[in-house]
């Protein structure tokens, strides 16, 4: 992942989510709450997973999380996914989440992070993925 040194990159995978960053999203500095686009990521990813997987899932990791750019009120983000490796009871997949203003003017890449989840069962237990 080399995020930090293109930040006009093309998205990798599929749209997952798009979401207005609004001004209750933002932090102290005026600028939109990491957590807040962390959350939509996690959320983002499990779309794809349980779309994968056929049952439910849950988040177990995030690695390499890295923030390029800031997001702004304002802003829509638009977060992609794309799965890169099935393991018996687990997936990882990349999401990136690009702003773009609200003319749609600047489409720019403001972090990326890879998330793995695993199937679960109705008692949270792992389950094989579907294949």
């Amino acid at each position: 992942m080399n995020a930090s040194n293109n930040p006009e990159k093309k998205a990798s995978g599929d749209l997952a989510i798009r979401m207005l960053a609004m001004p209750s999203d933002a932090n102290v500095n005026g600028d939109i709450f990491g957590g807040w686009v962390i959350s939509h990521m996690d959320l983002a990813g499990l779309s794809i997973a349980r779309k994968h997987a056929k049952c439910r899932v849950t988040t177990v990791a995030i690695d390499k999380m890295v923030f390029v750019a800031p997001v702004h009120v304002g802003d829509f983000i638009c977060c992609y996914g794309e799965l890169l490796k099935v393991g018996r009871t687990s997936m990882t997949i990349r999401i990136q989440t690009f702003a773009n203003d609200e003319l749609g003017a600047c489409h720019r890449l403001v972090t990326e992070g890879i998330f793995t989840y695993v199937a679960i069962n109705e008692k949270g237990r792992p389950i094989p993925v579907v294949r």
